[in-house]
């Protein structure tokens, strides 16, 4: 069986923003979108990710508002990432050290792919699905 690799399941997807913009700029972005993060660039290279819970954290329970808050001021650095080939176990264990529940996926410096819980979550989804199908097989034959 071919082992499982991030770029198997990763979300290709991924927006970003500049860091220079605002938190409401990037509100509107991502609810737009309808999407969870932002990847946060400078000069066009990932230096980090905002997340909703930035907001929560960083600005609403400060109550500050949020078209006079930078992005650049908010964002969580890039800690660590992936890259398309890490298997997918790799990829969970750096989530799980770095408390983390987006990992990007980059080649050469670009984010090429973001990591989610979700994704993990629909990728064992499959694996249970698959697992108790074949199971079933099994008792059935």
């Amino acid at each position: 069986m071919k082992k499982e690799v991030v770029r198997d399941i990763m979300t290709r997807h991924v927006v970003s923003i500049a860091e220079a913009s605002t938190a409401l700029e990037a509100a509107k972005l991502m609810t737009e979108k309808a999407i969870s993060s932002l990847i946060v660039t400078k000069d066009d290279y990932p230096i980090g990710i905002l997340t909703e819970n930035d907001f929560v954290k960083k600005i609403c329970i400060k109550e500050l508002q949020p078209s006079n808050v930078i992005v650049g001021d908010i964002m969580s650095k890039i800690r660590t990432y992936a890259d398309p080939e890490t298997p997918i176990e790799v990829a969970v264990q750096r989530m799980i050290n770095h408390k983390i529940h987006r990992l990007p996926v980059m080649v050469s410096g670009n984010v090429i792919g973001i990591i989610t819980v979700t994704d993990l979550a629909e990728h064992l989804r499959t694996i249970l699905l698959i697992r108790g199908g074949l199971e079933g097989q099994t008792l059935l034959s």
